[in-house]
C-alpha cells in the first residue's frame, strides 16, 4: 500500500506538471512520463486525439525523448516526420496525433533524469513552428525546474518517513491485537453516546489508540491518510470490526445495522481505499493510520 500511495502521489505531480507545461507553452498536445531503468513511460497526456501515446515506452537514445534522456537537455525538432537527427521508433503514435514539431524536456533531480515532458505542435504556425527562442526555452525550463523541486521535496518526505518508521519500536502481536479490540469497542460505544462532550472525549481517546497502533506498525504511512482517503465514520466503524475477523452478519449485530447495510459500507470503503477485498481494505486502512 505504501508503494501504491507513493505511485499515486508521483502521478499527481506528473499530471499537474503536464497541465502547467501545456498552459505555459500553449502547445496543443503535451505529455510526459517518468524514467525508470532507461525507459520513460508516458502516463499523462493533455490535448490528445487518440490513446496511442498513453503507455508509450521511450528507451534511452531512441526517438527525441530518448535523446533528451541521454543528453539530459531539451531536444527539439520543427519537422518530426523528416528529422534526420533522431530514430523513428515512435512514428506511429506521434504521427497519429498529427504532430509536426516536438520538444522533449528532461526533468533532472540530483543529476538524474527522472522524467521527460513533451510539447507538440500540429501545424506549421504557432508554438513549435520554428526554432524556439530564448524566452520559450526559459519557459519550458522553468516548468521542468519546478517539477524537479517538487520531486525533490517528495523524495525528502519519503526518506524522512522511512527514517522515522525505522526508529519506531514495534509492539508484540498480542498487545497489538488487544489494542485493536479496544479501539473497535471505543468506536462502537461512541456511536451510542448522545452527550457531545463525552462523545468528543471518546473520539479523542480512540484517535490516541489509532496513533499508538500506527507507531506499532513500521510499514505504515500515517501522514498520507488525510490527504488521500476520506472514510465516513460509519465506514471506519465497519472496518474496525471487520479487522477483528468478524463476518458481515456479526458486524451488523455489533453495530446494530443490517447485514446489507454493512456490505454497502464495506463496499464503499473498499472503493475509496482502492482495495479488491475486505482483507486488503483493512490492511490499507491500517497503513494509512485510519484504524489500528
Amino acid at each position: 500500500m505504501k508503494n501504491t500511495l507513493d505511485a499515486k502521489a508521483l502521478e499527481t505531480l506528473l499530471v499537474q506538471a503536464v497541465k502547467d507545461f501545456a498552459a505555459a507553452t500553449q502547445f496543443p498536445i503535451v505529455f510526459g512520463g517518468y524514467q525508470i531503468g532507461g525507459i520513460a513511460t508516458v502516463s499523462a497526456v493533455e490535448g490528445n486525439r487518440t490513446s496511442n501515446l498513453d503507455g508509450l515506452r521511450v528507451a534511452a537514445e531512441r526517438g527525441l525523448g530518448g535523446r533528451a534522456l541521454v543528453e539530459a537537455r531539451p531536444r527539439f525538432t520543427t519537422n518530426y516526420e523528416r528529422s534526420m537527427h533522431i530514430t523513428h521508433d515512435y512514428d506511429v503514435p506521434i504521427l497519429s496525433e498529427g504532430i509536426t514539431a516536438l520538444i522533449a524536456v528532461p526533468v533532472v533531480v540530483g543529476g538524474e533524469v527522472r522524467a521527460v515532458l513533451y510539447g507538440g505542435a500540429r501545424q506549421r504556425s504557432g508554438p513549435g513552428a520554428s526554432q524556439p527562442g530564448t524566452s520559450f526555452l526559459q519557459t519550458t525550463s522553468t516548468i521542468a525546474q519546478r517539477f524537479s523541486r517538487e520531486l525533490s521535496i517528495h523524495d525528502e518526505v519519503q526518506l524522512r518517513l522511512k527514517a522515522q518508521l525505522l526508529e519506531q519500536p514495534t509492539v508484540p502481536g498480542p498487545l497489538l491485537e488487544g489494542l485493536r479490540q479496544h479501539h473497535a469497542e471505543l468506536r462502537r460505544l461512541a456511536t451510542d453516546v448522545r452527550d457531545r462532550a463525552l462523545r468528543q472525549r471518546l473520539h479523542d481517546l480512540e484517535q490516541s489508540l489509532t496513533n499508538l497502533g500506527v507507531t506499532a506498525m513500521p510499514d505504515s504511512t500515517p501522514t498520507a491518510a488525510v490527504l488521500t482517503v476520506q472514510l465516513s465514520p460509519r465506514e471506519i466503524d465497519v472496518l474496525t470490526q471487520v479487522a477483528l475477523g468478524y463476518s458481515n452478519l456479526t458486524v451488523g449485530n455489533v453495530l446494530g445495522l443490517t447485514e446489507s447495510t454493512i456490505k454497502s459500507y464495506l463496499k464503499s470503503a473498499m472503493a475509496k481505499l482502492d482495495a479488491s477485498s475486505r482483507h486488503e481494505a483493512v490492511a490499507q486502512a491500517r497503513q494509512l493510520g485510519i484504524i489500528v
